[in-house]
């Protein structure tokens, strides 16, 4: 019997992962970190504690049995590993790169009371890599049931949905407005934080379950979620088109020439490959770059103009680092990269060249107040503080409101932001209509748009009446309690009727 694990015997130092150099990394896309090799996987798996009530996994919006996995590791079993996670998440690879687990599994981690918490995000990176080497797929046998699922946007949420119900079943076909499916995955986050062949490696997964992807079609301007319901002959709808529709400043001069948004930089970067010069879609870079915001979608927009090669990048904050958005590793591979940051800084106006073009940034100083309804201290003026700030190009990175077109061509319920309305069970206005992620809730994380797919996609089931074994056998229905003759009490009289 093994023995058991304490804060004493287990390694004390968390395993770091190997980084390229700043200076090398800076001249191009290449990925910034590498997965662990396995001996380092090994030596992390071996600072998990197994505890018997994990809090970890509650941590988690898609309640992957972390322990479980990381024992499997410990066992080399790396196989076991990737099957244990990919009961609940079909997307370790991606999941593993870009989740904050620092704010969600990792946070409760008991480890973490005395020593850095275990290393989870890096271990189911490394699981999910090692999936994709060797071509590991879980494909169950599916009995086809008839009904047709749609679903509008390929971003996190719609493929955990669609996964689900390809395989309670469903013909599940997934509508992307863009030309590549993978949603914010492939037009939001930068080659160097995820690569595309493992967004395209996962996406493979999805085909491989039987899921179809319909690219370069807009819903609510080729046909509207009723058509979808009606002449296209869908039994249920999901949308998770995500909240890609960038805010601005709002001040004067946002009009000028040289003010994009973040959504736009990275979407023209990433997806359009702005950045190789073999494409036809070049984007002119400013020589002094500014980007306004501290989130990790500002990261990600500073880091890409360096590698386009932009002189100076600087970010403008109005509060701390300490209050700043962003992932802590993001922002210190930013600082190591060069990026020279401004804290407590707001932008007031941006100024014009005579040309229509911008020159330079009006900014005043701030300090810091009471806290505001997100628990961060406010920034407050202080007045005669005003100071012009050189720039010839500013990405604006503060946000993003919901995706409208959706709402402007259904009859769905929105809410006064204008996301979608649904009841605690995801779904809509509408009957058959879900929805969930950042058309919902407003802009999250990865794992959390994947949980609101899968929700929704528990909620489809039970509005089609197809049974959901995750549902009927749930964990606390043990021994007889809650059967007949036997049989689960939820499988009584169960029978699917189809009305013509």
């Amino acid at each position: 019997m093994a023995k058991k694990r304490t804060i004493r015997t287990i390694p004390q130092a968390r395993t770091p992962p190997c980084e390229r150099p700043p200076h090398e990394r800076v001249r191009n896309f290449e990925e910034v970190s590498s997965s662990y090799r396995i001996e380092d996987a090994l030596r992390e798996s071996d600072r998990c504690l197994l505890c018997p009530d994990p809090a970890c996994v509650a941590g988690c919006p898609v309640n992957i049995d972390i322990p479980g996995f990381i024992r499997k590791i410990g066992e080399k079993d790396y196989r076991g590993a990737y099957d244990v996670i990919t009961g609940t998440n079909l997307l370790p690879a991606v999941c593993g790169r870009v989740c904050p687990q620092e704010n969600q599994c990792e946070a409760p981690c008991p480890v973490g009371e005395t020593l850095e918490p275990v290393a989870i995000g890096r271990l189911e990176r490394f699981v999910g890599d090692m999936a994709i080497a060797q071509r590991w797929t879980n494909i169950p046998y599916i009995e086809p049931n008839g009904y047709k699922i749609g679903i509008v946007g390929s971003g996190p949420a719609g493929m955990a949905c669609a996964a689900d119900m390809a395989k309670a079943g469903c013909d599940v076909t997934v509508y992307e407005a863009f030309h590549q499916a993978g949603g914010v995955l492939k037009y939001g986050i930068p080659d160097f934080r995820l690569p595309n062949a493992v967004v395209d490696a996962e996406i493979a997964n999805l085909k491989a379950l039987g899921v179809k992807f319909e690219c370069n079609t807009l819903v609510g301007r080729l046909f509207t979620i009723e058509q979808m319901l009606s002449e296209l002959g869908f039994h249920a709808v999901f949308i998770g088109t995500g909240a890609g529709y960038p805010k601005f400043l709002d001040i004067a001069g946002d009009s000028l020439n040289g003010v994009l948004s973040a959504n736009e930089l990275l979407t023209r970067c990433n997806l359009m490959r702005a950045r190789d010069a073999t494409y036809d879609t070049p984007m002119e870079l400013g020589r002094k770059v500014t980007v306004v915001g501290s989130g990790n979608t500002a990261m990600d927009a500073l880091r890409v103009c360096l590698r386009l090669g932009a002189e100076n990048v600087h970010c403008i904050y109005r509060r701390t680092k300490a209050e700043s958005p962003a992932r802590a590793e993001e922002i210190h591979h930013a600082e190591e990269e060069g990026i020279q940051f401004h804290w407590l800084t707001n932008p007031v106006e941006l100024l014009d060249d005579g040309k229509g073009a911008v020159r330079a940034m009006r900014c005043i100083r701030m300090e810091l107040g009471a806290p505001d309804e997100s628990g961060r201290r406010s920034p407050i003026p202080i007045p005669g503080s005003e100071f012009e700030f050189e720039t010839d190009m500013v990405v604006v990175a503060v946000g993003t409101n919901a995706n409208p077109i959706i709402g402007q061509t259904s009859k769905l319920k929105l809410n006064r932001r204008g996301y979608i309305e649904t009841d605690p069970n995801l779904a809509a206005s509408l009957a058959g209509v879900f929805a969930g992620g950042d058309i919902v809730t407003g802009a999250a994380t990865v794992i959390e748009a994947m949980g609101a797919g899968r929700r929704a996609a528990a909620s489809m089931k039970a509005y089609l009446g197809i049974r959901d074994t995750e549902v009927v056998y749930r964990p606390e229905r043990k021994g007889s309690a809650g059967k007949l003759f036997g049989i689960d009490i939820g499988e009584r009289n169960y029978a699917r009727v189809h009305v013509a």
